[in-house]
């Protein structure tokens, strides 16, 4: 399960439609509706925010967002929107980017062209429910050298 920081707009096709299905599952770890992937590391930051099932559903309807701009058909009713629209959790400058470059990886053999669209960026967005802060790689983080 990879729950990505960074702004979903930088995904392929795949890892767009990976993330909804993963952020789905993660929503239904949160909500003790499945006995799988309870401790995974990813959860950590949603489980010790003040509200998890808001961060979860603000951080869908970030996902789902991306989804409509592509003009893809996510089911909008898998999301509470009545989640709190302030809602924010910290994520580590590190940690953005490790993230950024773990999907650059990635679509180096996946699609290429669409990393070349991001790399002359500045500085890497992340999704809208995360504020960064400067600091490390994350503890949670499982870090592939």
């Amino acid at each position: 399960m990879r729950l990505w920081s960074i702004h979903p707009k930088y995904l392929d096709p795949k890892g767009l439609v990976a993330l909804w299905r993963e952020s789905l599952l993660a929503k239904k770890v949160l909500e003790g509706k499945t006995k799988g992937y309870t401790k995974h590391p990813q959860l950590e930051r949603f489980k010790n925010c003040i509200d998890p099932l808001g961060a979860i559903n603000k951080y869908l309807s970030e996902v789902y967002s991306e989804a409509v701009k592509r003009q893809y058909n996510f089911d909008q009713k898998k999301i509470d929107w009545s989640y709190n629209r302030d809602l924010l959790i910290t994520v580590s400058s590190e940690q953005i980017k490790y993230e950024f470059q773990h999907l650059v990886n990635k679509l180096e053999t996946r699609d290429r062209e669409r990393i070349v669209n991001f790399l002359s960026e500045t500085e890497i967005t992340a999704n809208p429910l995360f504020i960064i802060v400067k600091g490390e790689i994350e503890s949670w983080e499982i870090v592939k050298k």
